[in-house]
């Protein structure tokens, strides 16, 4: 039998964040469940199929409907919370490995917009200037997402190296002050320029940096630790929704990705520690 698309224990986790419906004093036809609706949202990002070719005999509603209750889910901050949430548990478990935190980015095309740095897509300099959106991803030793920017693909990661480090909510789940900052930072020679300005930032917040630098490291054991950041790039590319950039807002395809995200933190959440 076929495992579900959302399961309870998932669920149970995402219902107390899910915003309340507004009331209709006018009457009107009954709002789709929330759980039909995460149902049809998940259905799209990991098949990576059009809203509207959804098959009605799921009970998720219209695409339409589904498209916005993820937009509002998003402007709620469903996702933020779900993926702080998630990290908590984590952390609780002593699941989290801080000791070392890895960042690089990886550009996928952008089908669905043009050359707009508002909604951050841009041509990507290695695919003869197509339109793609790169994403910038933080995680912790294990390859556990904590944090995920979009830029342009044509924006060097740099800047938004401090944008991101600070993208890390604070995870609770242990006695003291929640943590936001591992003791070391891996990234390849992309973030080494002069000024040494993503060095100056992670001396200001007290993490070691573990950049390879331009014309002194060797490139032959570069990946011995940043290794996780590829695989967690490679796992999000298996949502089909993600490993081509189709919605062209940048709300939207931010609130898919981060959801993907959280899909993955769910993952090691039940390989790590068996359960929710």
């Amino acid at each position: 039998m076929a495992a579900p698309l959302l399961s309870d224990e998932l669920w149970s986790v995402i219902a107390p964040l899910l915003p309340a419906h507004r009331p209709r004093p006018r009457g009107g036809r009954p709002p789709v469940p929330d759980r039909a609706c995460l149902t049809g949202i998940l259905f799209v990002l990991k098949t990576g199929i059009p809203w509207e070719y959804l098959p009605q005999k799921m009970g998720c509603s219209s695409g339409m409907t589904r498209w916005r209750r993820l937009r509002d889910w998003h402007q709620a901050g469903v996702w933020d919370g779900l993926q702080a949430t998630l990290l908590a548990r984590l952390q609780a478990a002593d699941c989290l490995d801080w000791d070392r935190a890895v960042m690089n980015a990886s550009i996928v095309r952008a089908k669905g917009g043009g050359s707009i740095a508002e909604e951050a897509t841009g041509p990507n300099p290695t695919d003869r200037a197509r339109p793609g959106t790169k994403r910038h991803v933080l995680t912790d030793a294990r390859g556990i997402p904590l944090a995920q920017v979009l830029t342009p693909a044509n924006q060097n990661g740099i800047t938004v190296f401090e944008q991101l480090l600070d993208a890390v909510p604070p995870v609770r789940g242990r006695v003291g002050k929640p943590r936001r900052r591992p003791d070391k930072l891996h990234a390849d020679k992309a973030y080494d320029f002069p000024p040494p300005r993503a060095r100056r930032a992670l001396r200001a917040r007290h993490i070691h940096a573990r950049i390879a630098r331009r014309g002194v490291d060797s490139s032959a054991r570069l990946g011995r630790h940043r290794w996780v950041v590829e695989s967690t790039f490679a796992h999000l590319n298996r949502l089909r929704r993600l490993s081509t950039r189709y919605e062209r807002r940048k709300d939207l395809h931010d609130a898919v990705f981060t959801l993907g995200g959280c899909l993955l933190v769910c993952n090691h959440l039940l390989r790590l520690c068996q359960g929710f």
